[in-house]
């Protein structure tokens, strides 16, 4: 990266799109289809209405996901990725096929909280 660039590297600048332990996990769930946030909350399990509604509301200012509200009663509101989003998805791709393979493995080593 040049040096007038507020990252390290390109690691570093990807990470500050998506770091955390729920960002993933919530693009995840949206790279087949648009999900409603009710379907995010019951697909990413164990996070909280509080957390969840902060990291979409980062990931939509980050350009990552678009948030659609259709102006209904009830109210319909829907999440979907963006072209960066969806580019995005595809580097994550070979991630998941990582622990997939491998987590038997991980299991074994990981120390879980």
């Amino acid at each position: 990266m040049n040096t007038n660039s507020p990252f390290l590297c390109g690691l570093d600048a990807a990470l500050r799109l998506i770091g955390g332990k729920w960002k993933p996990l919530i693009l995840y769930f949206l790279q087949k289809s648009a999900c409603r946030y009710g379907e995010l909350k019951r697909s990413v399990n164990g996070i909280s209405d509080k957390v969840l509604i902060q990291q979409l509301k980062e990931l939509e200012a980050n350009g990552v996901i678009t948030r659609t509200d259709y102006k209904e009663i009830p109210p319909r509101v829907d999440y979907s990725l963006t072209p960066l989003g969806k580019s995005l998805v595809e580097t994550l791709r070979p991630l998941c096929k990582w622990g997939e393979d491998n987590e038997e493995t991980i299991k074994s080593k990981l120390v879980l909280r």
